[in-house]
C-alpha cells in the first residue's frame, strides 16, 4: 500500500491535459470482444483499473498490442472461454468492477458469459439486477451461485425485445446494448442511461456495423446484426478529472489552464462549479481558471441554501460530489451536498472535519458544509483514501492545507488518475510518492 506525502499551501500555475475517460474506457475495451477483427483505441488512460481490464482481456485470448503511449489494438479472434472457469479468472475478475461488462459481449457472440461478483469502491450498494434482468429479457438464462459468488448467463440465441430499465444504470445500459447489437430482431431500451460514455460506446458500435438509433436520449432502438467488424475509436477526455482540476484550482488559489476538455460533453459540470463562485473562461476548447482569493456560493432565488445533488445524465455526475464537498469547505456561504446514489460515499467527511472543515453529516446521503471563506485554512493531517473519488478530494484538501499531510492507500487514487502526482508536481505541487 503506497502513500503520498504532500506539502500544501502553495498556489499552482500551468497547464493540465486531462487523461482519457476511465468510465468510457472500461466499456470500450469490453466492446472489443464483439468482433474477431482488429479494433484500435486511442487515448486510453494508464490507470490501474484500465490496465487490469486490458490484462484480463489478454488472459481471455485477445491479442493486445500497445501501439503508442495511450493507443492499443485488440483482436478477439481466439477467445478462450475455458478461462472463465479458472481460479485465476475468479481472482482477477472479482478485483475489478468494470469486469462486469465483459458479460454482454461474450453472451452476444458466444452464447455464454460468466463473472465472479466484481469488486471496486466501497461506497455503498451497487446492485447488478439491471444487467441480468436485461439479459433475461433478451432470452438468456441467469444463474447465481451464492456459495461461489459467481454469476452465469447463457443463451442459444438472443432475441430483441422491449424493456424498461428499473434504473438508468450506466454500466447496465452498456452491457445490455452490447448484448443486443448481435441479437435477432429489434431491441428497444427505455430509461437507458445517456451519459457521454454511453453515447461514445454507441458511436463506436455503429462504426463497427451496429444499427442503433436514439443515441443521446433515454430511448434506444437497436436492430440486431449478424456480425460486427473492426474500427478505430478515440476516448473522450475524462470529465471527472476535469472537474477535479477545477476544484483544485479554486482550493489552492491557483491559475490553471485545462487543455482540450471537449467542453460540449461536460454537461452541467462547469455551471455547477460556477454556482460555488468559481470563475472560469472557455478559450477554444480549453478552460482557463484564474487565481481567486475568494469564491462565494450562490443561493436559490428565494435566498434558501443551495443544494448540489447528483442525478442521471444530463444531471450532475455523482463521481464529482466528493470534490464539490471539499471545494465548498473554503467557499463563502453554505451548501447542502446530496449524494443520492451511494450511501457510503460521504463518510470521508470525518477526515475533512479533522482538518478543520465545518461539515454536518446529516445522514449517509447528505452533508451541510459551512464555508470558511479561505479565512481559516484546513490543517494538514494523516488520512487513508477510502475510494477513488474521495481519495482525489482528500488530495485537493491536502494541497490547500499549509504543511505536511499524508495520504495512505493511494492505490485507490491510482485506479482512476494517471500519474496524478507527476502531473501536479509539474505545475508546482509538492507530492512525494512512497512505495511501501
Amino acid at each position: 500500500m503506497s502513500t503520498f506525502e504532500i506539502i500544501g499551501g502553495q498556489p499552482l500555475k500551468g497547464e493540465l491535459t486531462p487523461q482519457g475517460a476511465k468510465n468510457e474506457a472500461l466499456q470500450i475495451l469490453c466492446a472489443t470482444l464483439l468482433t474477431d477483427e482488429k479494433v484500435t483505441i486511442h487515448n486510453i488512460p494508464n490507470i490501474l483499473d484500465v490496465n487490469k481490464l486490458i490484462e484480463l482481456l489478454s488472459d481471455l485470448g485477445v491479442q493486445v498490442s500497445q501501439e503508442s503511449k495511450n493507443s492499443y489494438t485488440f483482436k478477439a479472434e481466439n477467445v478462450d472461454l475455458e478461462y472463465l472457469n479458472s481460479p485465476e479468472f475468479v481472482k482477477k475478475g472479482s478485483s475489478l468492477r468494470g469486469s462486469i461488462m465483459i458479460i454482454g459481449p461474450l453472451l452476444a457472440r458466444f452464447g455464454k458469459g460468466y463473472i465472479p461478483r466484481p469488486g471496486g469502491d466501497k461506497i455503498g450498494r451497487r446492485r447488478l439486477d439491471t444487467h441480468f434482468i436485461g439479459f433475461q429479457k433478451l432470452g438468456a438464462v441467469f444463474n447465481f451461485n451464492q456459495g461461489e459468488n459467481f454469476y452465469r448467463v447463457e443463451a442459444k440465441k438472443l432475441k430483441g425485445t422491449y424493456m424498461l430499465l428499473d434504473e438508468a444504470s450506466v454500466t447496465g445500459t452498456a452491457n445490455i446494448i452490447m448484448a443486443a447489437v448481435l441479437a435477432e430482431g429489434t431491441t428497444t431500451i427505455y430509461n437507458a442511461a445517456c451519459e457521454p460514455y454511453i453515447q461514445q460506446l454507441c458511436r463506436m458500435l455503429i462504426s463497427m456495423g451496429a444499427k442503433i438509433t436514439g443515441v443521446g436520449s433515454n430511448l434506444l432502438e437497436i436492430e440486431g446484426v449478424q456480425k460486427l467488424g473492426g474500427c478505430e475509436h478515440k476516448i473522450l477526455p475524462d470529465m471527472i478529472e476535469i472537474g477535479s482540476f477545477i476544484g483544485l484550482a479554486a482550493m489552492t488559489k491557483s491559475e490553471i489552464i485545462i487543455k482540450d476538455v471537449a467542453y460540449k460533453e461536460l454537461g452541467m459540470i462547469p455551471d455547477a462549479f460556477k454556482r460555488l463562485g468559481i470563475k472560469m473562461e472557455l478559450r477554444g476548447d480549453d478552460i482557463f481558471i484564474p487565481k481567486q482569493e475568494n469564491y462565494e456560493i450562490d443561493t436559490f432565488i428565494d435566498g434558501s441554501i443551495l443544494t448540489v445533488a447528483d442525478a442521471p445524465w444530463p444531471g450532475l455526475t455523482p463521481d464529482l460530489l466528493s470534490v464539490f464537498l471539499v471545494v465548498a469547505t473554503q467557499a463563502k456561504g453554505s451548501v447542502l451536498i446530496h449524494q443520492k446514489m451511494f450511501e457510503s460515499r460521504l463518510f470521508f467527511t470525518d477526515k475533512l472535519i479533522d482538518m478543520g472543515a465545518q461539515i454536518i453529516l446529516c445522514d449517509p446521503h447528505r452533508a451541510t458544509v459551512i464555508g470558511l471563506n479561505q479565512e481559516n485554512q484546513l490543517r494538514p493531517t494523516t488520512m487513508v483514501s477510502p475510494d477513488i473519488r474521495a481519495g482525489v478530494a482528500l488530495l485537493i484538501a491536502a494541497l490547500s492545507a499549509e504543511g505536511k499531510s499524508t495520504i495512505h492507500n493511494i492505490d485507490q487514487i491510482d485506479r482512476g488518475y494517471e500519474n496524478i502526482d507527476l502531473r501536479l508536481n509539474a505545475i508546482g505541487a509538492n507530492i512525494k510518492r512512497i512505495v511501501n
